[in-house]
């Protein structure tokens, strides 16, 4: 065997070796998320249920938000309308005297 020959079958050999880890690790990482979430009393078949929960906790809080938003503009645009009142009712009575 020469060296190229050699090298090419530890690259091979190394990359095989690269593949089962990472599919151990997959695994393993399955296995722990599953136990997580059982642990939160989540089970495995409750994950549609869970994912249509959060997507309706998210149109919650961005509504909340967007009311948020629109509230504040509102009482700014009121104290806004506010003072220019007074200041045009100063204005009308400084010039009628």
């Amino acid at each position: 065997m020469h060296a190229d020959e050699v090298r090419q079958v530890v690259a091979e050999v190394l990359s095989e070796q690269g593949r089962l880890h990472n599919s151990e690790i997959d695994t393993v990482v399955l296995k722990t998320l599953a136990t997580i979430l059982t642990s939160f009393g989540i089970e495995e078949e409750d994950r549609i249920e869970l994912r249509a929960d959060l997507q309706h906790l998210r149109k919650w809080r961005k509504s909340i938000e967007q009311t948020q938003t629109y509230a504040f503009k509102t009482i700014v645009t009121i104290l806004v309308t506010g003072f220019v009142g007074a200041v045009w009712l100063g204005f009308k009575t400084v010039l009628g005297k």
